[in-house]
């Protein structure tokens, strides 16, 4: 692998620069997100630059330019404990993701409602054929001969509380 010389090297680090404080300030790339790869890509440089090598011996040794991406990284850390996404497409994930975290609490209350009026629909439900069947039997023993008499009819005259017919 041939060795850049510094003059590249400058205007390699010139580059990525540029393309970092363009990705930071939102201008990111259709396709693209606001990462180490569209980084190398946009700035037209090899993305390994950005990672640490070995040397022959297994000694660990930076990449040339890992202190850019630690860099980036940094200021993308900073951007996002104040809250600011730069990235469109990862604005639009969150948005999403606190949307859809709404419609799931919305959903669980109407399951909640739901339940519960079909609770009373059938309490209601037995209700009224309890009484329909109270009602049925009263008026077998009425219809039988027993000791039970039927109540007068009032003509016209309306009760206290209202009406049972």
């Amino acid at each position: 692998m041939a060795r850049i010389s510094d003059e590249t090297r400058r205007n390699n680090e010139a580059a990525i620069r540029h393309v970092m404080d363009r990705l930071l300030a939102g201008d990111v790339p259709s396709g693209g997100k606001c990462d180490i790869k569209t980084l190398a890509t946009q700035a037209g440089v090899a993305r390994t630059g950005f990672y640490p090598k070995k040397n022959r011996d297994g000694s660990p040794r930076p990449g040339t330019y890992q202190h850019l991406a630690e860099e980036f990284e940094r200021r993308l850390t900073e951007l996002r404990e104040t809250g600011v996404i730069p990235d469109p497409r990862a604005a639009q994930i969150e948005r999403l993701k606190e949307q859809v975290s709404g419609l799931k609490e919305r959903l669980a209350a109407r399951d909640e409602q739901i339940g519960g009026l079909t609770d009373f629909r059938q309490r209601a439900l037995s209700q009224i054929a309890a009484q329909r069947m109270e009602i049925e039997r009263l008026r077998d023993v009425l219809a039988a001969p027993s000791n039970v008499r039927a109540l007068p009819n009032s003509s016209g005259a309306s009760a206290p509380y209202g009406s049972c017919s």
